[in-house]
């Protein structure tokens, strides 16, 4: 009985992930990053460049990318989110 409350526990987390195709569909160009993280959250990981900064929500796995310029997404992409 416990190990079958865990594993209900662990699924009902993995269900409540940000990182879903629902929440990947709602992104658009030209959209503020403060927008994207009332969707996503905080991002997982961001790594700034000079004219850009690429920031990952997810793990290897199942992600979501997005470039951003001047704070805006300026191209996006998915990973593992297929229906």
């Amino acid at each position: 009985m416990k190990k079958l409350l865990i594993i209900a526990a662990a699924l009902s987390l993995a269900a409540c992930s940000k990182v879903s195709l629902e929440n990947y569909e709602k992104i658009e160009i030209g959209m503020d990053k403060t927008d994207v993280e009332a969707i996503l959250g905080s991002a997982d990981s961001c790594v700034e460049k000079t004219l850009h900064t690429n920031c990952t929500w997810g793990d290897e796995t199942k992600n979501i990318e997005i470039t951003l310029v001047s704070g805006k997404v300026s191209l996006y992409s998915k990973n593992g989110l297929e229906k």
